[in-house]
């Protein structure tokens, strides 16, 4: 559905040349919801314009829906462009105009009958829940209910493809919740394709198939979103992850681990949320003859998909617990080893 492959682009900024992307690539499937977060600068915004070429890159190539924008005459590009809405952050919504006129604007600049308007207006305004907003003034409305009028006017062209420039950064927590309901409910409905640009994980757990994380102009690190929270392998994922769950070993909670045994290990494990751990850890004791104790750990919603995160400590003879691990990692998620205390090497020291 989007291609984006080797973007680069960069921008003058006084007399010297800035790289804003460096050979970015990502595709996005038909019909999923793909996330790109990155700190501020990381290149995201200027990821998303290049979508519909509001920026054009200095190399690379750009296909949407099976046609290379590059390649086209300004007249079909802007046909392209309308299967392709966009959200803003700060709404662009026309103070002068009432909600149903903000919505219905685009559709007379495109000479739409005025009863077809209408229909789809007032059809467009229900789907976001605004029925009975349509008289009131954007100085009237909630910044949720912006958004929602915003959203409306993305989709009035009936796009295939949905942009969202942040689209919930300036809202409060529980508005940022009901727009992600929405967002996740017209791709159900309608099966629209979005890509969202975002620097807060919530926004990507909660409502997202797969995930590029972007940082200096570049991607880092992509994938499942699932893969990502249980296997992060970048620095800058791993940060972003702990915004949502912290999973930094304390320094004090391993000072106080008690090495009693030949060898003991620390195991970030990771298990779907609807699996049950304990005859897991029932089996690592009385097949291994190792002793499991839980250090911490909690269960995040993926998009809906439970996925736990636990923190166990095994300890016992080395060749038990290098079986025990070998197990875990056939029964869940994904088993990664955070540290390692061998007895004799304390001992020696």
């Amino acid at each position: 559905m989007i291609q984006l492959t080797n973007i680069h682009k960069t921008f003058k900024v006084g007399k010297r040349e800035v790289e804003a992307l460096k050979g970015v690539t990502i595709h996005v499937k038909k019909g999923e919801i793909f996330g790109v977060i990155g700190s501020s600068g990381a290149g995201k915004s200027t990821l998303l314009r290049i979508v519909n070429l509001l920026e054009k890159p200095i190399s690379g190539t750009v296909i949407v829906n099976g046609k290379n924008l590059l390649q086209l005459n300004e007249k079909q590009l802007r046909i392209s462009r309308k299967k392709i809405g966009i959200i803003f952050r700060h709404f662009n919504l026309l103070s002068s105009y009432n909600v149903f006129d903000n919505v219905a604007e685009i559709l007379r600049m495109t000479h739409v009958p005025k009863q077809e308007i209408k229909k789809k207006v007032e059809g467009l305004l229900r789907l976001v829940g605004l029925a009975d907003k349509a008289g009131e003034y954007p100085s009237q409305l909630s910044g949720g209910q912006k958004q929602r009028v915003g959203i409306a006017r993305a989709l009035a062209m009936e796009p295939e493809i949905l942009l969202c420039d942040e689209a919930t950064s300036a809202l409060d927590p529980q508005t940022t919740e009901s727009i992600l309901e929405l967002l996740l409910n017209i791709n159900e409905k309608l099966g629209l394709t979005i890509l969202l640009i975002t620097h807060e994980m919530e926004v990507i757990k909660k409502i997202c198939d797969r995930v590029a994380v972007m940082e200096k102009g570049e991607v880092i690190e992509q994938g499942s979103v699932l893969d990502i929270f249980s296997t992060p392998k970048h620095p800058t994922t791993k940060n972003f992850i702990r915004t949502v769950f912290d999973d930094a070993i304390p320094k004090d909670m391993i000072e106080k681990i008690a090495v009693s045994s030949p060898c003991s290990k620390i195991l970030r494990v990771s298990f779907r949320g609807d699996a049950a751990l304990d005859p897991v850890i029932s089996t690592l004791a009385t097949r291994y003859r190792v002793t499991s104790n839980v250090l911490f750990g909690s269960i995040n919603y993926i998009k809906g998909t439970p996925l736990g995160i636990l923190f166990l400590q095994i300890s016992g003879e080395r060749e038990g617990v290098a079986q025990a691990i070998t197990y875990l990692k056939q029964v869940v998620y994904h088993v990664d080893i955070r540290s390692e205390y061998d007895a004799e090497e304390v001992v020696a020291k």
